[in-house]
């Protein structure tokens, strides 16, 4: 009767309330991965938790890059509706003391699972924004939106991080501003020497003041240009700036050190942990370690030292005999980063068979992401799933796994996978899903209930360039709009079952087929059209501008410098 009633408490443990694991990489290309193919990059560890749990074949981001895909995922809903998507140039966040950021109003799965007794924790990537109006009132910060702990980079990891790597915020205006610069001080100068020359006739009192425009015209853009690294690569321990800049070298020791720590304190549960990665975002900075070691240079490098992260943050939840009552989960924000080379070098990921990458919202390989889930005792080890499912899904899922109840006030585009996972459902709760780049909607697809076919429609493509790259080379990514995409009309149409590269659109002349599914297709975009509601745009240049007075300063401002953290290896 003992050992009865012990193992009716061991399964009632392990379903109700279980801890909450949520791992994400940065740019991870879903062909890197061993469990999606890949057979030349070492991933043992996210290999043995696809082994020991469920993996997703067709699990797709919300939006191509980070900052709207993280809305996303973190509010179940789809960016546009918290204006954390853009209609102009800027599509992600740019600076820490910008005024753009999840809104107040928004509710992520931290909120609600912070309401339902779980200790609350994000270690890691946040890129959601800081502050609103002032230095210090953090309406954008983690700890005001559901996390009890924070330990990361508000912002993200970006060239201009590394001290020897060339510049990649806003490098097309930065260049510009040089440029007006230099053609303004030429002006100036030649200005002076035909006065002194007395080839002209003009009062060196309007040649100073002149010369004074110039300079604060280069002082006006350099005070956030010229120092990037020290005002967007710092760290934080929730309200406090911990690093500034930050030491990269460090970096992945630190946020390692903060996770197994948060698991530690919290063994008790429930906890809901988001490891959030800085790992494979350029600049790719690796340890010794991991140097060397792979057959994809620098960025196979930083892949696999990412999964031996990966291994260790698994390692203390199973040291603390939390494997059986934690669901872990691993995926990325977004495709691989395909324009990031130096010179003929690759340091963007590998999509796989998938076209496109990070920055492509229609192609697949610009979303199609790994995605895991492990509950030893409750979902299959080793089972695969071909449904399509969204990263937005994660937030009704674990809500509900948290005895929540997700926002009824709200157009919640997330559907829960629990019956998929468990294999109480056959087929995906999505019939439709939608791709957006920026505020433009480039694709849909329909995954037709009784078939199970696949279909997708392409209203919208970038302009490879060179022709046939696969790819934006020679910018940073491919746009949403403007002369670098194509409008089609009629639409492409994708048979995804059985042409999952997207590589043989079907004829318009093909037959009723087409016309069917593409007449199909639109009338589901025109009913979820009548669901977009205006909202304050948060990536308008007015709000992703970088402002002084809201900059994250661990000293009396400009001068900001510290090194609070050290690092485990060094006491």
């Amino acid at each position: 009767m003992c050992l009865l009633l012990k193992t009716c408490e061991l399964k009632s443990a392990n379903t109700s309330k279980p801890n909450i694991l949520l791992i994400m990489a940065d740019d991870l290309g879903i062909g890197d991965l061993g469990c999606y193919g890949n057979d030349t990059l070492r991933t043992p560890n996210i290999d043995r938790l696809a082994e020991e749990g469920v993996r997703l074949t067709q699990h797709l981001a919300a939006a191509p890059l980070c900052t709207p895909s993280r809305a996303a995922f973190l509010t179940g809903r789809h960016a546009f509706r918290s204006g954390m998507d853009a209609t102009d140039r800027y599509r992600v966040l740019q600076w820490n003391a910008g005024s753009g950021g999840l809104p107040q109003n928004e509710t992520t799965f931290a909120k609600i699972l912070q309401g339902q007794g779980y200790t609350t924790g994000l270690i890691g990537k946040w890129h959601q924004g800081v502050n609103c109006a002032s230095r210090n009132d953090h309406c954008h910060h983690p700890l005001h939106h559901g996390f009890d702990y924070f330990y990361g980079m508000p912002f993200t990891l970006v060239n201009d991080c590394h001290p020897d790597r060339p510049p990649s915020l806003d490098a097309g205006l930065r260049a510009r501003l040089w440029l007006y610069t230099q053609i303004m001080a030429l002006g100036v100068l030649t200005i002076v020497a035909g006065k002194a020359c007395r080839l002209i006739s003009i009062s060196w009192k309007l040649v100073l003041s002149v010369a004074t425009l110039v300079l604060l015209f280069f002082m006006s853009w350099y005070a956030s240009f010229g120092f990037v690294r020290r005002w967007n690569c710092i760290l934080m321990r929730n309200h406090e700036v911990t690093e500034q800049p930050m030491v990269l070298e460090r970096a992945a020791s630190l946020v390692l050190k903060e996770a197994v720590s948060f698991i530690a304190r919290n063994k008790q549960g429930p906890f809901l942990l988001f490891v959030s990665l800085l790992h494979v975002h350029i600049p790719l900075v690796t340890t010794e370690r991991f140097l060397g070691k792979s057959r994809h240079g620098l960025y196979g490098d930083n892949v696999e030292e990412m999964d031996w992260l990966v291994g260790e943050i698994l390692n203390a939840v199973e040291e603390h005999g939390l494997k059986n009552t934690t669901l872990t989960y691993f995926t990325s924000d977004h495709g691989g980063h395909l324009e990031a080379r130096d010179g003929h070098v690759q340091l963007g990921g590998w999509n796989g068979i998938y076209r496109g990458g990070k920055g492509m919202a229609g192609w697949e390989g610009g979303i199609r992401v790994p995605g895991i889930f492990r509950w030893p005792g409750v979902l299959p080890a080793g089972h695969v799933i071909h449904e399509p499912t969204s990263l937005m899904d994660v937030f009704p899922t674990v809500v509900q796994l948290a005895g929540g109840q997700v926002p009824q006030d709200r157009v919640i585009d997330g559907r829960s996978l629990l019956p998929l996972l468990r294999g109480d459902a056959e087929r995906s709760a999505h019939e439709f899903l939608f791709h957006y780049c920026g505020q433009y909607l480039h694709a849909a697809r329909w995954h037709e209930k009784d078939s199970g076919r696949l279909w997708k429609v392409h209203y919208t493509t970038p302009d490879f360039h060179p022709e046939g790259a696969g790819a934006c080379r020679g910018s940073n990514m491919c746009p949403c709009s403007g002369a670098g995409v194509t409008h089609h009309d009629p639409p492409l149409l994708f048979d995804l079952s059985g042409d999952p590269s997207e590589a043989r659109p079907l004829s318009p002349d093909a037959g009723p087929v087409y016309r069917e599914v593409v007449a199909r297709v639109g009338r589901a975009v025109r009913e979820h059209r009548r669901s977009v509601r205006p909202v304050p745009e948060q990536l308008s240049f007015q709000n992703v501008a970088w402002k002084p007075w809201l900059q994250p300063c661990c000293g009396p401002f400009p001068f900001c410098a510290c090194s609070r953290d050290v690092d485990p290896g060094e006491t």
